[in-house]
């Protein structure tokens, strides 16, 4: 069969999608793109420009695999996209590990989700691989636990995370025997093992996938592959449960999984873990492609807890976790009585810095997991975040004697550090047991921070209070997130391109001293579409164009020394004396805070003018 081209390449190309139809596995895809092509072939501008980003290319794997609308074309997710990559990547296990290589296979309970996992597993046998498909509608986190556990070569997970509902993906892993086969250095090899593919990975599985001739040519069996029943489920809430992790006091605990896939796994490794008191948000519990209460399933988009909330208040919650869909993210919120909800979201870096804080305290004290188990033997741990995330966690760590890396943004990088004893990035993504779960985990994580809080209740202090004494000993480092979701992706380029010939020259009021591009490396990190402004007062701003959705990003963080909490806490109990008003004791995050919200919000003005967007 002749090859069917994934692209145009001189424009419009009405012979291309005809090919691309008679070669489509999906009736459904298929007699979608007649219509459009009928349409575009009668003069149709808007049919044209659709095809035209139809075939602008094929997906290729961004910051967390493969993403994209599920809809007809080479650059949308629909089964002949998922074929063409399952068997390139079949072709990439053959050439480096050779026949009976084994693929464990997992997927969330989004449109197409159960049917790209099946097309995968038959590409994988018919190819001469093993695969092992989970069962279906489980979280991303016990595609990446199964692959370590069952030593396998790859996995592949069928996911669009906390993407809107028309989206769907597909993560690809590998596990140690092809990274040997690639890496040149094997200390490397051993520390990717089950984790997502990066370069040179990335490219080579990406050639495999452009090598394919067709859909048609690619061999699909009708059975063969292994099924693994709910034992796999079992095994993973067992790893939670030797975590050592446990309630230590009685806590009441909201939680919501936002319609996806991670409800019954999360609630039952709160129950092993000894919390008794969780109230399931019921609206949301059951996994639902649709997402109909929330405008994004993303616990950090606006109104996404709201339905939490509402439930927390109903039953005087201490507690909210809210997992994404595919549950690899987590989020939490704590009462607060300043607020119209009466709960307080913590930010990504604020969970971050308290997983890292009480990793880095346990550890110090021989009492972490890691650490009774003898660790990763001779190598000393090391904590890990992005570097669009908070310059808190390092120094934190630092306290206890622990070294922080920076790595890229995105879990692959993370995950990957030789020696990781936890590692995070401020988009919710947490590894609280990266020798088990070698990615992001949302629901070992909330299990964690649900010990956490359970156990400073016992001690008769809070999550507030933590961040407070975390503070006043290494200084009070606040972020805060701006995003422009843009139609048009091409602004996103020029945004970019404007910010790399005339770059602000103070932030909030203080010159700017440095500006990298991190286009070309940064501190010994892979080059990567981004600039760092970093200014006289510390304050730093980095600017990314996203790797899974259409947005500039913007990742702002402002800094105080220890000296400055307390002179703010003073000047409040000053100021409260004098005018004769007896106040509780004032936290000197709380005194300050105020301060750097305002410097955070003078930044935010200063890039939303500067880009005009």
């Amino acid at each position: 069969m002749t090859r069917v081209a994934d692209r145009f390449t001189t424009g419009f190309d009405a012979e291309v999608v005809r090919a691309w139809i008679a070669d489509d596995p999906d009736p459904q895809t298929a007699t979608t793109l007649e219509h459009i092509l009928t349409q575009a072939e009668t003069g149709d501008e808007a049919a044209v420009a659709d095809l035209e980003d139809r075939f602008a290319g094929p997906l290729v794997f961004g910051t967390a695999g493969l993403r994209g609308e599920i809809a007809a074309g080479p650059n949308r997710m629909n089964r002949a996209v998922v074929i063409r990559a399952a068997a390139g990547l079949a072709a990439f296990l053959a050439e480096t590990v050779g026949e009976g290589f084994r693929v464990v296979i997992g997927c969330d309970a989004r449109y197409k989700s159960s049917e790209f996992a099946r097309d995968t597993a038959a590409v994988i046998t018919a190819a001469g691989g093993t695969a092992i498909q989970l069962p279906e509608q489980l979280p991303t986190p016990l595609l990446a636990f199964a692959l370590s556990h069952l030593g396998a070569d790859a996995g592949v997970m069928v996911t669009a995370s906390h993407n809107p509902p028309a989206d769907n993906g597909y993560k690809v892993y590998l596990g140690q025997r092809p990274l040997l086969a690639i890496e040149s250095d094997p200390t490397a090899a051993e520390a990717g093992a089950g984790s997502q593919i990066v370069s040179p990975a990335d490219a080579l599985i990406a050639e495999k996938i452009a090598a394919v001739e067709s859909v048609a040519s690619v061999p699909r069996a009708e059975s063969g592959w292994e099924h693994l029943d709910e034992g796999i489920v079992e095994t993973y809430l067992d790893r939670i449960d030797a975590l050592g992790v446990r309630a230590e006091s009685e806590l009441s605990i909201v939680l919501t999984s936002l319609h996806g896939v991670g409800a019954s796994v999360a609630e039952a490794a709160l129950a092993r873990t000894g919390f008794d008191t969780v109230h399931p948000v019921a609206s949301q519990q059951a996994p639902d492609p649709d997402f109909p209460t929330v405008t994004f399933p993303n616990p950090e988009e606006a109104g996404a807890l709201d339905a939490s909330y509402e439930l927390a208040r109903e039953v005087g919650a201490e507690l909210v976790i809210a997992n994404d869909p595919d549950a690899d993210r987590f989020s939490a919120a704590i009462p607060d009585a300043s607020t119209a909800t009466g709960y307080r979201q913590l930010s990504g870096d604020e969970v971050g810095l308290l997983l890292g804080e009480d990793a880095a305290t346990r550890l110090a004290a021989g009492t972490h997991h890691a650490a009774q188990a003898g660790g990763s033997g001779s190598v000393t741990p090391v904590f890990a975040n992005s570097i669009v995330s908070s310059r808190g966690l390092a120094a934190a760590v630092g306290s206890h004697g622990f070294a922080a890396v920076n790595t890229l943004t995105g879990f692959k990088w993370i995950s990957r550090v030789a020696g990781l004893a936890f590692g995070y990035e401020e988009a919710l993504g947490y590894c609280v047991d990266p020798a088990a779960v070698r990615d992001k985990d949302g629901i070992s994580a909330a299990v964690t921070f649900a010990a956490l809080a359970s156990r400073l209740k016992a001690e008769g202090s809070g999550i507030e209070a933590e961040l407070d004494r975390i503070r006043r000993r290494d200084g009070f480092f606040a972020t805060a997130p701006l995003s422009f979701r843009l139609d048009d992706v091409s602004l996103i380029a020029t945004a970019m391109a404007k910010l790399r010939q005339s770059p602000p020259t103070a932030l909030a009021g203080s010159p700017v001293a440095e500006i990298h591009d991190l286009s070309g490396g940064y501190q010994g990190l892979p080059p990567t579409d981004g600039i760092l402004l970093l200014s006289e007062s510390g304050t730093r701003v980095i600017v990314r164009p996203s790797g899974t959705e259409p947005k500039l990003k913007c990742y702002l963080e402002v800094v105080a020394e220890p000296s400055e909490l307390e002179a703010a806490a003073e000047a409040d109990a000053r100021a409260a004396a004098n005018a004769g008003v007896r106040l509780p004791k004032t936290s000197a995050s709380a005194s300050l805070q105020p301060a750097l919200r305002e410097r955070l919000t003078s930044i935010s003005t200063e890039l939303k003018d500067f880009f005009g967007l």
